[in-house]
């Protein structure tokens, strides 16, 4: 078993690399190890050399993610250029985990294939795996047939819906495990038409959402236990950007935080936030949110790393 510079790489092995450029949140102290495989036998080689006791974080594109300002301990691996292939069958999308959600659903419905759920979920396919990601009423967990991880001990491994055991924004994948791939099913569809419901949810996301500044997607699960479906008869009882306005917290503000005035389940970066104001203003949300309804609100962006002296 070795440390992370002692094992010979063929990416990029950065030691006390800087992690706010790499979330769409711009904040976060430093990664202790910031390791980018060229692919996946080099990344299956490094996990398979890295000493047991080394915590593995992998990240995607850091768009549903708080990083903490003291950082995070061990390796942070993020797959790149070796992780972001798209193939289309007849009937199913194969996908890097680094492609990009977006550009997973034009290739598709460019295809003919229909995985137009994914048009408007940010991110890559890695964690739009890891976390069950959904809009509209549709779900990754709907149109996974199969997904390929490289384990903490340097396995290859396929893996079975049965096995990620989908919940809702969430699965069982093991700690420091690295989802390389995913294959979709995808019902067939006329490519025309396809591009034309992806700009129309684009253009109801638009409308809706903050798109334009620094957040990281909603920031609570719905307490209804499932996304918007984007139908007219939608109820909003058990949404959680409804709980919220009924605490009045739509347009709150901690330091640099502050929850959206446009969609009040959008946390954003208005002004140098660190990491502390949004995590904290969060935690300020989910106490006035018990206060006003008894709901106790569940973070759906992920909060990783340590905190600074001064915040613990």
């Amino acid at each position: 078993m070795a440390q992370p510079d002692q094992i010979e790489v063929r990416g990029t092995l950065t030691p006390g690399r800087p992690l706010s450029s790499l979330t769409w949140l711009r904040v976060g102290g430093p990664a202790q190890w910031l390791f980018q495989p060229a692919d996946r036998e080099d990344l299956r080689a490094f996990m398979e050399r890295l000493d047991r006791e080394v915590p593995v974080f992998p990240i995607g594109v850091g768009s549903n993610l708080i990083v903490r300002d003291g950082g995070i301990r061990g390796v942070v691996i993020r797959l790149g250029r070796g992780f972001n292939d798209i193939a289309c069958g007849e009937r199913t999308v194969t996908a890097g985990a680094a492609a990009l959600d977006a550009h997973v659903a034009r290739k598709a419905a460019q295809a003919g294939l229909d995985l137009t759920f994914l048009r408007t979920i940010p991110g890559a396919i890695g964690g739009a795996v890891r976390m069950n990601a959904g809009c509209y009423g549709s779900y990754v967990a709907d149109h996974v047939v199969e997904a390929e991880a490289v384990t903490r001990m340097g396995s290859v491994v396929t893996l079975t819906p049965e096995a990620l055991q989908f919940a809702y924004r969430q699965t069982s994948l093991p700690r420091g495990w690295v989802i390389t791939r995913a294959t979709f099913r995808a019902e067939p569809g006329d490519p025309e038409q396809l591009a034309e419901r992806m700009e129309a949810q684009l253009g109801r996301r638009d409308a809706t959402q903050p798109t334009k500044e620094r957040s990281a997607g909603s920031t609570f699960r719905n307490p209804a236990g499932f996304s918007s479906t984007g139908q007219a008869d939608d109820t909003h009882d058990l949404k959680a950007w409804k709980v919220i306005d009924d605490a009045g917290m739509r347009g709150a503000r901690l330091g640099g935080a502050r929850m959206s005035e446009k969609h009040s389940n959008f946390l954003i970066n208005a002004e140098n936030a660190t990491a502390a104001d949004l995590e904290g203003l969060g935690e300020l949300v989910r106490k006035k949110v018990y206060r006003a309804s008894g709901i106790q609100l569940e973070w759906e962006i992920m909060r990783v790393g340590e905190q600074t002296p001064d915040n613990t």
